[in-house]
Order: C-alpha cells, then structure tokens, then sequence
C-alpha cells in the first residue's frame, strides 16, 4: 500500500509537468489564468489539512470533491470570457458535481458542523496499519497524499475546459454537443450504480439491524444490475466522465495528446490504487468476493452478465 502512494504522489509531479509540454504551448491567458487558479487550489489543500489535523476527520476532501470542480471550472470560465464551448463544459461539470454531491449527502458525509459527518472507512483501517500508526507518518500521509494530491488532481481534471482559449483553439462544434451527450449518459449510470448500491446497502442493514432473514444479501456486497457486469460501474463511469471531459480539450486543440491530459490519466491510475484498496478489505469481509473478483471484471464489461453461486 505504501509503495502505492508513493508511487501515486510521484505521478502527480511527473505526469502534468511532462504533459506541460504536449501540444501547442499555453498563450498568455491561459498561463494568466492557470496561474490565478492554482492560488485557489492552494487555499484548498490548505483547508483540507488544517481542518482534517484539528478534527481528526480525514474526509475533509472527500466532502468537497464534488464541489470544487464547479468553482474551479466557473472560475476559468468567467476570466476566459465566457467561451461558449467552456460555459457548456462548465454546465456538464455542475450537473456532475451536483448529483455527487447528493450521493454523498445521502451517506451522512455533510452536517451543519462542515468538519464533522461520516469519513471514509478507508481511512481508519489505514490508520491502524504498521507505519500509518505513527502520528507523524499519518499526518505527513494526511497532507502530501490526502490533502495535497487529491486536491491538485480534482484541479488538473478540471484543466481541459482552458484548451478552449488556445491561440488556435476551434469555436464551439456539433462534436461538442455529442461528447455532452456521451458525458451525461455516464453521469446516469453513475447514477443508476450508486443508486443500486444505496438501496442494497440499505436492505441489508434495515435487515440485520431488525433480526430477519437476509436472503441474497447475506453474502455481504452487491453484485446485481450493473454490478453484475462490473465490481465497479461507479469508478468506472466516473472514470469516463473525465476522459470524456478530456476530448473536448481534443476538439479544441485538434491534437489527440495536449497538455490538459494529466488529469484524466492520474485519475486512472488513483482508481486503479484505490479499488485494490477497497478490493482487499472486501476480500477479507466476505467469503465469496473473491469468486466475485474471478467472474466479474474490475472496470470495463468485457464479458454478459454473470451470477455468483
């Protein structure tokens, strides 16, 4: 796991500094702009850190994950002048932020005292493995990897809606209007997903907490609808979003690779970590997620749907 997020904090300095240098190079505005943004993304991790350390809730960007994309996207838009093509990517952003937003609220992650609410239960098993127990590593953990690179690849994510100010950038074209439509059915079966696992999740507690038979959901994890195509349509929907997000960046610059693309491929790689993560606390709660893991695939459904014994 340490290796992991070494490797995962490495990547998040390599990866957009080489990218930097794809494509056509930043104008003057665009430079102007990242530049006045990344001040906002400072504050941020700042925030996260500070408020995270004093609470001892690790969760603090967990509850703004969904939010700040939206600042940060409207932000570039109003000073690049309202493009047409970047106030459309802004509009697709805020729909996504909002659904999220009330994914997380439904999981008890927001409370009128903002510090507080439910945190990841990742965090706590983390906290208890050898070296992470040590106050000082959690704390350096909390604020280079946590706070620091969560934050800076939420903004790097976010970065292709400024391709739309490149000198020789395209105006706005149909292509756009499809890719919107592409990015809004993978926000649904987001939707669909989540809301597949809400209503499990919430069977299978109503019916151990009042002592009746669990049936189907006594093995513990979902593995119905889209679940029974993916051990994650979540993650990987959300992973499309931002790819999608990404190749409107393409229509602008007309080049396939440009300096906007480290956000989505880091984005790749941090669910890739953090499903292994979530896949090894599974695989030791459950008895039959491991033949899970062998019928279905992690991301993308390769293969029809398939029912465990």
């Amino acid at each position: 796991m340490l290796a992991t997020i070494l490797l995962l904090i490495f990547t998040v300095i390599v990866v957009p500094v080489t990218s930097f240098f794809f494509g056509t190079p930043l104008n003057d505005l665009q430079t102007d702009i990242l530049y006045s943004s990344l001040y906002i993304v400072a504050g941020v991790i700042a925030y996260c850190f500070i408020v995270g350390e004093l609470t001892n809730n690790n969760s603090q960007v967990d509850k703004l994950w969904s939010l700040v994309p939206i600042a940060y996207v409207w932000y570039m838009t109003y000073l690049g002048g309202m493009h047409e093509r970047m106030v459309l990517m802004s509009v697709l952003v805020t729909i996504w932020g909002a659904r999220l937003t009330f994914n997380f609220a439904r999981k008890g992650a927001y409370s009128w005292k903002f510090w507080t609410g439910e945190e990841d239960y990742r965090w706590e098993i983390l906290r208890k493995r050898p070296g992470f127990s040590n106050r000082f590593v959690w704390t350096l953990f909390n604020l280079f990897f946590i706070c620091g690179y969560q934050n800076i690849l939420i903004f790097l994510f976010t970065l292709p809606v400024l391709t739309s100010l490149g000198t020789d950038a395209s105006p706005i074209q149909p292509i756009d209007y499809l890719l919107a439509a592409v990015f809004i059915f993978f926000v649904v079966t987001e939707f669909i997903a989540d809301q597949q696992q809400h209503i499990f999740q919430t069977e299978k507690h109503r019916r151990i907490n009042n002592n009746l038979p669990l049936e189907e959901y006594g093995q513990g994890f979902i593995s119905t609808g889209l679940w029974a195509y993916s051990r994650h349509p979540n993650y990987a929907s959300e992973q499309a979003i931002w790819i999608v997000f990404y190749l409107f960046s393409v229509v602008a610059t007309g080049e396939w690779i440009n300096w906007s693309i480290a956000g989505c491929l880091l984005l790749i790689i941090l669910f890739k970590g953090s499903s292994d993560f979530s896949e090894a606390i599974s695989a030791q709660k459950y008895p039959k997620y491991a033949q899970y893991q062998k019928k279905v695939p992690r991301f993308i459904p390769f293969r029809g749907k398939v029912t465990l014994d």
